[in-house]
């Protein structure tokens, strides 16, 4: 039977990295480019210039360790509003290249020098969304698309956060906040397809940080955060070798070369 002065929490890292829109999230993963990770990209928002912008600036010779592929639906008008044009592909694409990359190789086992990220699960969510009203178009009850929606994510998490998937991961989510209806008390989730799924998404990670910004203008000052705020509870695996609060420039990498060490 194995003792705990026997336990790791193995070679890889799966991180939970929350924050609003406009906190640096996506363009503080260069601090991970410039350590010299390899970052694979499933990108569903389209947001990817700031981090070429950083790189450029701080590590330009390993702007081909980042690859990345845009996964979004194509929409139009519809007589009801904007509708998906002709079948949603995003999530399906999604699955197919988490089987195989686009450049054959398999993200399963890209190993510890690679890491898989999801920018953003918001986007995740939504192709999952139109994946189930493809699926079931007649639907008489639109929670029948919200619960098949739910389940595809969870089992996306499902998979990345396995010990068979043998990378590192970066799950990128905006934050929801969700009243209690027994209390009244208001907490912040990942915010994905529907309100039930967020609460959930945490038990898949032993790490989940925040970025946050605070101050005005030129006194901006954005961290990353590691530690439990008052309305979002975080989650650090080395309370005892990672600080609280981390530059937002350095502190992903600061962060997994401290889980490394575990």
């Amino acid at each position: 039977m194995p003792k705990l002065d026997q336990h790791h929490s193995g070679k890889f890292t799966k991180l939970l990295y929350l924050g609003d829109s406009g906190t640096g999230k996506t363009g503080s993963l260069v601090s991970l480019v410039a350590a010299g990770y390899k970052l694979h990209v499933l990108d569903y928002d389209n947001g990817l210039d700031v981090l070429k912008e950083f790189a450029k600036r701080d590590c330009p010779d390993k702007l081909q360790n980042v690859d990345y592929i845009t996964l979004r639906d194509q929409y139009k008008a519809g007589p009801t509003g904007p509708m998906v044009a002709g079948v949603p592909k995003a999530l399906v694409n999604t699955i197919k290249y988490l089987n195989k990359w686009d450049d054959e190789t398999v993200p399963s086992e890209w190993g510890d020098n690679h890491i898989l990220v999801v920018d953003s699960l918001t986007g995740l969510g939504k192709a999952a969304f139109e994946w189930a009203k493809g699926m079931n178009p007649g639907a008489k009850e639109p929670r029948q698309w919200y619960h098949t929606a739910q389940q595809a994510v969870d089992n996306v998490l499902s998979l990345l956060t396995s010990e068979g998937f043998r990378a590192n991961v970066v799950i990128i989510a905006h934050v929801q906040f969700i009243e209690n209806k027994i209390d009244g008390t208001i907490r912040g989730y990942a915010n994905t397809i529907g309100k039930a799924l967020g609460p959930m998404v945490p038990t898949y990670f032993n790490t989940m940080v925040l970025a946050r910004s605070s101050g005005q203008g030129a006194s901006v000052k954005r961290t990353i955060v590691t530690g439990p705020t008052t309305m979002i509870d975080l989650k650090n695996p080395a309370p005892f070798k990672v600080d609280l609060e981390l530059p937002l420039g350095t502190g992903l990498a600061t962060l997994f070369n401290k889980l490394k060490e575990l």
